[in-house]
């Protein structure tokens, strides 16, 4: 959380990571990546932040990239990832330290909801039709200095 004063003003929210990812595979040079001791050791060293809340009034401000670079910094995991949709507009992952490795690709098969979780996902078709579309930026940031 980020506070001013007594106020809410900032949340960063970090999950568990996909089981897989071809762009992590290919950064970390992981050949098969859901293997249960491969799947153990990627819960056990990377995190993914999936989540970055500004309140309106405080956006623009300049925050964001130092909010993100310390709220990482208090993780106890070697590595973060996260996707974002923004990445080509705002790049402030950058500036909290994070490095853009790629973009996410649809492979052609089916609507690109799999980047979400794939055929057990619950989205709505609402969900699955604009995913069709979504190329998020992939980034991971190196916090073994944290």
């Amino acid at each position: 959380m980020l506070w001013h004063n007594d106020e809410p003003i900032g949340i960063c929210v970090f999950t568990s990571p996909a089981a897989a990812l071809r762009l992590r595979s290919r950064y970390f040079g992981l050949t098969n990546p859901r293997t249960r001791l491969a799947m153990q050791a990627l819960n056990e060293q990377l995190w993914l932040l999936s989540r970055v809340v500004l309140h309106p009034t405080y956006r623009g401000a300049g925050i964001a990239a130092e909010f993100v670079r310390r709220a990482c910094e208090s993780c106890p995991v070697a590595w973060i990832e996260t996707l974002t949709a923004m990445g080509r507009i705002n790049p402030f992952f950058e500036r909290a330290g994070f490095v853009r490795v790629g973009v996410v690709e649809h492979d052609g098969r089916g609507d690109g909801s799999g980047i979400y979780g794939g055929r057990g996902s619950r989205l709505t078709r609402e969900s699955r039709d604009k995913s069709r579309y979504s190329r998020p930026v992939y980034y991971v940031l190196d916090n073994r200095r944290r």
